[in-house]
């Protein structure tokens, strides 16, 4: 198990680094374009809520996978969840390319808008508004739960709701209406 946490740790942490530099290639872009960016204020909550999520299961997983008495007697209920956990978690990160891909050099970290520009309706956006933030609720729900983590993943979800239900999605259909045309889905 320690391998898999450390492995699964490492995967994350580069995904993270390559993600923000598309974000900042992304953002100079979109800069250049005369881009408007919205919710600066509120960004370094993601930043603390990122790290501290991949400290805290990566500790408290690591403490889990050196305790014998949770994985003892091959605990078919631990390895269910397991299993089911590491299957979300890839379901999550398809979504979450997807929502990548569909945004193109619009995607960012940030809140970031080109007046005039005409809202994304295509891949995952055709079918919700935020699949981006979807995938990251079940990330930070899931992978910790891979590792029996349940704390890190309550506390980490817990956090990303409120962050996301009061500060960060109003901010962003805000941001959206303010500034861009919508249009009608791409048939």
């Amino acid at each position: 198990m320690s391998i898999l946490l450390i492995f699964i740790f490492l995967t994350i942490a580069v995904q993270r680094i390559m993600e923000l530099r598309l974000a900042e290639k992304n953002r100079a872009i979109a800069i250049s374009q005369g881009a408007k960016e919205f919710g600066a204020e509120h960004y370094f909550l993601f930043v603390l809520l990122h790290v501290s999520w991949m400290l805290g299961w990566l500790i408290e997983g690591w403490f889990n996978a050196h305790n014998p008495s949770l994985w003892a007697d091959g605990d078919v209920g631990m390895i269910i969840l397991t299993v089911a956990s590491i299957m979300i978690f890839l379901v999550a990160e398809s979504l979450r390319y997807w929502a990548i891909w569909s945004l193109g050099a619009a995607w960012n970290t940030r809140i970031l808008v080109v007046p005039g520009a005409e809202r994304v309706r295509r891949g995952a956006y055709r079918y919700l508004n935020h699949p981006n933030y979807v995938a990251v609720a079940l990330e930070l729900a899931f992978v910790p739960l891979i590792f029996g983590a349940w704390k890190t993943a309550l506390v980490a979800s817990i956090a990303n709701a409120f962050i996301l239900l009061v500060i960060r999605i109003p901010k962003e259909n805000e941001a959206l209406q303010e500034v861009l045309t919508d249009r009608k889905p791409e048939q």
